[in-house]
């Protein structure tokens, strides 16, 4: 089938042509569990219909391979994305800060932050101010009360969100991630604090879910 029916059958896929008009953004290509070539088919049916690209949890072999074939391909390599920008140039106006407890956050900032990006949005990034150093968050406080809405990216006990959310007006999206010693359980007890935060305003999405944020924020910003 076709773009008539608002998606293209592959097969092994079937792509959403239609997902930018119902949600503003094209349909986002999970990488795991793909072969090179499915992604290759999937990643041509979205550009030679002239949408965005974002590929996420891409590896690097496999993004040399896209990129072949897809000369304008980019990457962010900490992030794991492949993205191509689409024809859209709509920018959201409001400010968005990602911010991450640990260094070892990071790779999940940079998902939510490139994904943000992406999707037309001002972002400011914030990282390495967990609450074992609080004074290095409020030594930012004044560019975090910017934002429209803030991405909060913690492993650990997951604390971080909190904190901020008691700071701030806006809405706070926490991210749990995988980093952390044994009872950490993966990110599990990041996900189990961020859910029962006392400070209301929080949303959670789930462990190592940077694009899952950065995609919510951007619906909030626009």
């Amino acid at each position: 089938m076709g773009s008539k029916s608002g998606f293209c059958d592959l097969g092994f896929a079937k792509v959403d042509l239609d997902r930018k008009s119902r949600r503003g953004f094209p349909e986002v290509i999970y990488s795991p569990g793909k072969t090179r070539e499915q992604l290759e088919k999937i990643s041509g049916e979205l550009v030679k219909n002239k949408q965005a690209l974002l590929l996420t949890k891409l590896d690097q072999a496999a993004f040399v391979y896209l990129k072949t074939i897809i000369p304008k391909l980019k990457y962010n390599a900490s992030a794991k994305l492949g993205y191509l920008a689409g024809r859209d140039k709509t920018k959201n106006k409001g400010l968005v800060a990602v911010i991450s407890a640990g260094t070892c956050d990071i790779p999940i900032a940079e998902e939510a932050a490139t994904t943000l990006q992406i999707m037309g949005n001002r972002v400011k990034k914030v990282y390495d101010v967990g609450v074992a150093g609080v004074h290095r968050l409020m030594h930012n406080l004044k560019l975090i009360k910017k934002a429209k809405v803030i991405i909060v990216v913690a492993g650990m006990e997951g604390a971080l969100a909190s904190l901020v959310s008691g700071l701030v007006s806006c809405p706070v999206i926490a991210v749990p991630t995988s980093s952390g010693y044994g009872a950490n359980f993966g990110g599990l007890s990041a996900l189990l604090t961020m859910l029962n935060s006392c400070s209301p305003g929080v949303a959670v999405v789930n462990i190592d879910n940077g694009f899952g944020a950065g995609y919510f924020a951007s619906l909030i910003n626009r």
